[in-house]
């Protein structure tokens, strides 16, 4: 019988935002289930070193590392096609990275910078891999998604934010854009042995929200007692890239490992098949 240890011996697992938080705790949960994985991140130093610790405390000498700047729809492309020349299949994609900022920026696309880190970036990748994740059927994608998605909602009138910018707005859109998009994909993908499902990890404590300034940076503070480490929050993302228990289970979303149930926005056909036009058109996939 297959121990838990050697669960993951074989598959090759490619994690966005690994270099910290629930990224990297992720990587190191399945690092200890045997996988090979591949972490993505911006920062060289960051990724040499968090490779090195994952290794040293699993014992697991298949941790490989591609940088990227996912901001970037160019460097996603770049991304990719290293990956592919690289390995010949991917068992595991973990769309993880996601960021939310105090103030609207854009990307060197001219893109709101949280659509396009945590949504079109993600949309480009996965698209660019399908072929390499279809090959290595039964295979799985994951979108991190979060609760968030819950006051969310997809305003193709200025999905950008260019008329107004409110950044839980902004992060909202871009978490339910995870969902959209995960759904969309599990029924694209139907009959292909490839699920697509979304994760909420629960409210970590990380990182996350840095920029934030003003009442949001206040109402983060505020929050932080109540939430639970990146090492809990990882739990899920662990659960669903590996359990056996959800083998075909596709177009879903989970929370404390469990199956759950998302906001009525995020069954909404119509707005998933418009999402995937938009971001098609926007990443330049055909």
């Amino acid at each position: 019988m297959e121990s838990h240890e050697d669960l993951m011996k074989g598959k090759i697992v490619l994690i966005t935002g690994a270099t910290s938080g629930i990224g990297k705790e992720t990587a190191l949960g399945l690092a200890k289930m045997g996988a090979t994985v591949v972490l993505v991140g911006r920062s060289r130093e960051k990724l040499d070193r968090v490779a090195g610790s994952i290794a040293s405390a699993t014992g697991n000498r298949t941790i490989d590392t591609m940088i990227c700047d996912l901001a970037s729809m160019e460097n996603v492309r770049k991304l990719a096609s290293n990956f592919k020349q690289k390995y010949q299949r991917l068992d595991v994609l973990i769309n993880n990275a996601g960021e939310i900022v105090g103030e609207r920026r854009t990307t060197v696309d001219g893109f709101e910078y949280t659509l396009a880190l945590d949504h079109l970036s993600h949309f480009l990748l996965t698209m660019l891999l399908l072929d390499r994740i279809k090959a290595s059927a039964p295979a799985r994608i994951i979108n991190v998604s979060s609760s968030a998605h819950m006051f969310g909602r997809i305003d193709f009138d200025d999905l950008m934010g260019e008329k107004k910018y409110n950044p839980m707005k902004a992060y909202g859109q871009a978490k339910l854009a995870n969902l959209l998009f995960a759904r969309e994909l599990a029924r694209r993908l139907a009959g292909t042995g490839v699920t697509a499902n979304a994760v909420h990890p629960g409210t970590v404590r990380t990182n996350f929200g840095k920029g934030m300034k003003g009442r949001w940076r206040i109402f983060l503070w505020l929050g932080s007692p109540f939430m639970i480490d990146a090492e809990e929050g990882a739990e899920t993302s662990i659960f669903v890239a590996s359990s056996p228990e959800v083998a075909g289970v596709t177009g879903k979303y989970f929370a404390k490992k469990k199956e759950k149930r998302s906001s009525k926005r995020s069954h909404d056909q119509a707005a998933a098949e418009r999402l995937w036009e938009v971001s098609s058109k926007l990443t330049g996939i055909e």
